[in-house]
């Protein structure tokens, strides 16, 4: 998928700002916050928490009609590739084309091996997964280090860590950075596909993307939702 500039969508004088926030985020080891917990405060300069983000009001309010073009532009382009045109690398390092998974659906979930909520995640991946893996669901794990940075090991540790301690059976792929100026073109997509500006960044560790047998993002769910929560949804979909 194109990607604009920061020049095409920021005055020059702001690009700097733009970009020194969206590193603050990406980078951010802040705890991962809960999207219904969010105050606003009455100062242009205060912040508020946006999606379980800290947020400048005045940056927000400044750009909501940028921020609103783009998106409309980014979903555009988005409609002319599916997760099919992608090839990742696994955790071993060989090329996949996600054209395999062609007629099945997908969970997508950007994982981690320190993570307070690894273990309930990987616990209940697993079972989703065997439960529905002969009716044509995969699940793709991409590991990921930009939050807290509680995905500090190897490849061959991260898939040591998850085969052998959760019997993790789905793929499990190159680690991979999933917001920032080096995120992986896959996960361009995929927010790209179901989000808008600031508010496509990944939130934090075991954020999930439902991707239907045609390639396409359905669905979005928080960190804080769990895979079981999401069992319905799958259901329906192998069902379609």
């Amino acid at each position: 998928m194109a990607s604009m500039s920061f020049s095409s969508i920021f005055s020059p004088p702001l690009q700097s700002v733009a970009l020194t926030k969206l590193h603050l985020i990406t980078n951010s080891a802040l705890p991962f916050i809960d999207s219904s917990n969010r105050s606003t405060l009455t100062s242009s300069k205060s912040t508020f928490f946006r999606d379980g983000f800290p947020v400048l009001s005045q940056f927000l309010s400044r750009f909501s009609i940028k921020s609103r073009s783009f998106a409309s532009i980014s979903a555009r382009a988005a409609t002319e590739k599916t997760i099919h045109d992608f090839t990742v690398k696994d955790i071993d390092g060989k090329d996949v084309a996600l054209s395999k998974f062609k007629g099945s659906i997908l969970l997508i979930v950007n994982v981690a091996s320190q993570c307070g909520l690894t273990s309930s995640n990987y616990t209940e991946l697993s079972q989703i997964y065997e439960k529905y893996k002969s009716q044509g669901l995969e699940i793709l794990a991409f590991p990921c280090n930009q939050f807290g940075g509680q995905e500090p090991g190897s490849n061959r540790d991260i898939k040591n860590f998850a085969c052998t301690r959760y019997k993790a059976e789905f793929p499990i792929f190159d680690k991979v950075d999933v917001n920032g100026p080096n995120t992986a073109p896959v996960y361009q997509f995929l927010k790209s596909n179901a989000g808008g500006f600031l508010g496509d960044l990944v939130k934090w560790n075991f954020e999930k993307f439902l991707v239907n047998k045609d390639g396409k993002v359905v669905e979005r769910y928080p960190p804080t939702t769990s895979p079981l929560q999401i069992e319905k949804d799958i259901k329906k979909l192998l069902a379609a």
